[in-house]
């Protein structure tokens, strides 16, 4: 799969809205970001559509998204679902799971 560009790269716009995840992102960021993670083959699973399955390219993509908002609607859900930020408390907690599970382990040796 080719990357288009690192995902890095992807710019914020600006920071008016903070509780909005997808404030500042443009829909060709959006796009290459799941398409960098999904590639197109994953994107057509998740998300029916045929600029998906099709002979698929951001540019032919971006062109029926910006036409279909329902579409679109879908690609920007899948966006924040796989994109979803977890808290500190729950890293926190798989920690200590984690060690939780190697000490009954140690144990039963």
């Amino acid at each position: 799969m080719q990357k288009l560009w690192p995902t890095r790269d992807i710019k914020i716009l600006n920071n008016d809205q903070p509780n909005n995840p997808l404030h500042g992102l443009t829909l060709e960021a959006i796009l290459t970001s799941l398409y960098e993670h999904y590639g197109w083959e994953g994107l057509a699973q998740r998300i029916s559509i045929n600029c998906f399955k099709n002979d698929p390219s951001v540019r032919s993509s971006l062109k029926f998204l910006r036409k279909t908002p329902w579409a679109r609607s879908q690609v920007e859900d899948l966006y924040i679902a796989t994109n979803k930020t977890t808290s500190p408390w729950d890293a926190a907690a798989d920690r200590f799971q984690a060690s939780q599970t190697s000490k009954n382990s140690e144990e039963e040796l």
